[in-house]
């Protein structure tokens, strides 16, 4: 028997390749990046094929550095960038645009106008989401107007929408797979919360339905690979699921009341309700977080845009370290932020907040401000951002005991220790903090009908328990709401 698992983790900057064995245990992995694109002010952007040829690099040497053979590998999973979108030719594969990346702000003003209209509540009551450029469904109808041609090729069946996931199947299979997961499709505004396409959204959007992909389940065999030159014909991709509901699943969330949260581009935490949509007046999603058998289990997710985005920020921008991991010595190597506040909000302010036209500010800067305190501000910032989710998650009276992290920016120990105490919880860290790769595996496993524990927990490799005061706590958080309020 083959005995490998092949995940494929595409993210916001870059694809990682990762093996496992059937039981989830990490074989080896390697990660290449790609470029970013900003076109105007607020907008974001991804070559397709820079994305496709970091997938085939990321593979080849995932397998070579496993020493692994292709032909070992008994099944794919895919865990991907949500709500980025992509539309392309089927006849040639070739997208007719740029992918527009999940963070870009372009479509603000037609989320405006519907809500202006009047639709934000039937948005919500229907698909568990909110009226925001976030999602897929207003950027794909932006490519439907403004690229040549778009729509009318749309309407004679001739080009496919997809998120990331359905873009690598369909690639991965030679083109003979149009699908995506039901965890994926939750995210287009175009799709229920019963896991279905919704045809009020498609017709209020305009979106030709022949563009959508079919919708499948999270664990299950739905394509093979087909006519790649860096795996042989033949393997099956059997698990699919957006990268945050893999997460969910790696870390072992799979009960209700489990919650997590993974660092990595942005902060996501996500709170699993079990097979009951709960809706929320918070501004939390409610979100599908996979499909197994036909039966859905749901979440409620809080998303702050930028996380690990400021650190790269503080490097790419500012200049103020020469690698992201830099940031933790240098933010420890003061006592405190003197003051400073930075609410990271250089894509607008997501969860609970939805405000898509707000901007990043530093304050409290003086005289005596340097480097070090920028830094520690931006770490604070951070786990401000995730504490606001996780106040919003239990004003409808959730009771949490503990925060499973993951992520790269979760193994910087003092943004750990911040998190823990600003929302005085346990903050549980794995040994593989990869747990959106793990649960993209798992899944496949699942897939695969073979033997494997379901959503098997990964191994606690260190906690950080609450240290900080009340009061003092208290002191931080307002002075941080008023940072809030002025952006």
């Amino acid at each position: 028997m083959k005995p490998y698992i092949l995940s494929i983790d595409q993210g916001t900057t870059g694809t990682t390749a990762a093996i496992y064995t059937q039981q989830g245990a990490f074989i080896g992995a390697h990660s290449v990046d790609f470029a970013q694109h900003f076109p105007e002010p607020g907008w974001v952007e991804h070559e397709p094929e820079d994305i496709w040829r970091s997938v085939r690099e990321a593979v080849q040497q995932a397998l070579r550095r496993s020493e692994i053979g292709a032909r070992e590998i008994a099944g794919i999973g895919i865990t991907n960038q949500r709500e980025t979108t992509l539309l392309w030719a089927r006849d040639t594969g070739l997208c007719v645009h740029r992918a527009i990346v999940w963070q870009c702000r372009r479509t603000a003003e037609v989320c405006n106008a519907l809500r202006e209209a009047g639709h934000a509540d039937e948005v919500r009551r229907t698909t568990g989401l909110v009226l925001d450029p976030y999602f897929s469904g207003t950027k794909l109808a932006w490519l439907l107007d403004k690229v040549p041609d778009a729509r009318a090729r749309a309407e004679r069946a001739e080009l496919a929408f997809g998120t990331v996931d359905s873009f690598l199947v369909w690639r991965l299979s030679g083109g003979q797979s149009h699908v995506t997961d039901a965890s994926n499709a939750s995210r287009t505004m175009l799709a229920s919360l019963r896991g279905e396409w919704c045809p009020e959204m498609i017709a209020l959007l305009r979106i030709p339905p022949q563009v959508l992909p079919q919708i499948v389940d999270s664990a299950g065999v739905v394509a093979h690979t087909r006519g790649l030159d860096f795996l042989p014909d033949g393997i099956p991709i059997a698990g699919i699921a957006g990268d945050q509901q893999a997460a969910l699943f790696g870390q072992g969330c799979v009960n209700p009341g489990d919650a997590k949260c993974t660092y990595g581009t942005g902060a996501f935490v996500l709170l699993n309700t079990g097979e009951r949509p709960i809706a929320n007046a918070e501004g939390l999603l409610t979100t599908i977080a996979w499909r197994l058998a036909g039966k859905l289990c749901y979440a409620l997710e809080g998303s702050s845009f930028v996380a690990g985005a400021a650190v790269q920020w503080l490097r790419d921008g500012l200049g103020l370290i020469e690698a992201s991991a830099d940031v933790e010595a240098l933010a420890s190597s003061v006592p405190d932020a003197a003051g400073v506040v930075f609410v990271p909000a250089l894509t607008g302010l997501g969860a609970p907040f939805w405000r898509p036209e707000a901007r990043g500010m530093i304050g409290g800067l003086t005289r005596g401000t340097t480097r070090a305190h920028i830094a520690r501000a931006t770490l604070e910032g951070i786990a401000h951002s995730v504490a606001d989710l996780l106040d919003a998650m239990t004003q409808g009276g959730t009771s949490l005991r503990r925060l499973r992290v993951d992520g790269g920016a979760s193994a910087n120990n003092l943004l750990m220790q911040m998190q823990a105490d600003y929302t005085q919880l346990r903050v549980e860290r794995p040994s593989d903090v990869e747990s959106t790769a793990r649960g993209a595996a798992l899944l496949a496993v699942m897939g695969l009908n073979l033997e494997a524990p379901k959503g098997a927990a990964a191994t606690t490799d260190s906690c950080f328990e609450p240290l900080m005061g009340t009061m003092l706590r208290e002191e931080y958080r307002r002075r941080w709401y008023e940072a809030v309020a002025r952006c």
